[in-house]
């Protein structure tokens, strides 16, 4: 967010790079804020200045009037900003009230002949970038109006041709201000205007890609769902011969063999209950599955079954600057962490890392390989469906932990460390501090 020009209208703390059209909105507003208090100032500086230093005779009463009703106007509309949220419809009305006051002013001090009248085409070009059309061409015919008014009906303005014995043109000099005062104004907050257009669209933009991201996860999720009904009967089939040849005598005495089918009983009890873990949990609901979780538990557990199932991808563990802390975790999280974990094991086959650290009000998930590390394209896209150098319909590990990761509030990223390899850091928001060391 801009840093205010007044400190009567001092911005809201926590501004993002992206903006709701709301916040765009009001941050808009503000703006318009800031643009009325500016002209108050000016104006009132420019009536006394003009009426007691130049000499210039001006109805002093009525055109401070205007300008009085003009900073009233200002002070209700800075409630449309306290309370977060603006229409269009009030963008409209306050460029049309400040079109009205100039109007004003210049129907009592000399209408199209007032060096002033130019300021019209800042209340015209502010209305073509922040109102829709239909509204900024009526501010055009507004405007155009009020100019054919000011052509007919008016105070005449009367300059002196000198100020002391110096000869000087006011309305030349008048002019030449109007000009410069029109183009700094436009410049200066069209430029922040349309930052907030900016920031506003990439939210969208970035609305956009997420709801793309999520209906590519629910087709996953509808995917994975009917799959594991389709292999819970062939899994269940072959779980009941094995069993029968367990029981074969013939077959038992087969040297070997009996440790070969309680390998492939295993094997197929550990497929069931995948089956079973994705089934549950494309029925549970978010909020049922959300709980606080401590982290080294969690990561303690993932430890314990990567040992068991991949003994051959030696793991190393770290979570002495953990110490309690916990995090809102779901189901999900730990499938994130594991696939992280295989996409590591199968880049680095002598080992892989897996760390934890807390730092300020996030807790660090980081998994380390001695791998050949990730390519630039890639690390320049990490969390994107499908993004991978593995091949077509590769690359879901990434981008579901960098899905998890955002459901619960933090992110994903990944870098090549120094010394070779890679990186992927899962950050969390803490739910409770690391207990203090004793």
């Amino acid at each position: 967010m801009d840093a205010p020009l007044l400190a009567l209208t001092r911005p809201r703390p926590g501004g993002s790079p992206g903006r709701s059209p709301n916040a765009a909105a009001v941050e808009n507003m503000r703006q318009l804020i800031q643009l009325r208090w500016m002209a108050v100032a000016g104006q009132l500086i420019a009536i006394l200045g003009a009426h007691y230093g130049l000499g210039v005779p001006l109805l002093i009463a009525p055109m401070l009037f205007v300008v009085g009703l003009l900073a009233l106007a200002n002070v209700l509309f800075a409630e449309t900003v306290r309370r977060s949220w603006v229409i269009e419809g009030e963008l409209f009305i306050a460029l049309l009230l400040d079109m009205a006051a100039l109007t004003a002013q210049l129907y009592l001090s000399g209408g199209t002949a007032n060096p002033f009248v130019w300021l019209y085409l800042l209340q015209i070009v502010l209305g073509a970038i922040l109102l829709s059309p239909i509204l900024a061409w009526v501010l055009v015919a507004s405007s155009t109006l009020f100019y054919a008014f000011l052509t007919v009906e008016r105070r005449p303005l009367l300059l002196p041709r000198s100020i002391g014995n110096l000869p000087i043109d006011l309305r030349a000099v008048g002019e030449w201000i109007s000009l410069a005062m029109v183009a700094g104004l436009l410049m200066l907050f069209i430029t922040r205007i349309s930052r907030n257009l900016r920031a506003r669209d990439e939210y969208v933009a970035d609305l956009a890609q997420r709801a793309a991201e999520e209906d590519g996860i629910i087709r996953m999720g509808l995917f994975a769902s009917g799959a594991a009904h389709e292999l819970g009967t062939p899994l269940s089939s072959l779980s009941v011969l094995v069993s029968d040849w367990q029981r074969d005598k013939a077959l038992s005495s087969a040297s070997g063999f009996q440790e070969d089918l309680a390998d492939a009983k295993a094997e197929i009890e550990r497929c069931k209950a995948i089956v079973s873990n994705i089934l549950h949990a494309a029925g549970q609901s978010r909020g049922e599955a959300m709980t606080s979780t401590r982290v080294d538990a969690l990561l303690a557990e993932i430890v314990r079954s990567w040992g068991t199932t991949n003994p051959g991808a030696p793991l190393e563990y770290n979570a002495s600057q953990l110490r309690g802390a916990m995090i809102t975790a779901e189901p999900a999280l730990r499938q994130a962490i594991w696939s992280l974990l295989e996409n590591a094991a199968a880049v680095s086959p002598s080992g892989i890392e897996l760390a934890g650290s807390v730092g300020g009000e996030r807790v660090a998930i980081l998994v380390s390989d001695r791998g050949p590390g990730f390519p630039e394209q890639q690390l320049q896209s990490i969390g994107k469906l499908y993004q991978s150098d593995k091949g077509p319909g590769r690359g879901l590990g990434l981008f579901l932990a960098s899905n998890v990761a955002r459901r619960l509030g933090g992110f994903l990223e990944a870098e090549n460390r120094p010394e070779g390899g890679a990186m992927v850091r899962l950050v969390l928001p803490l739910v409770q501090a690391a207990e203090e060391e004793e």
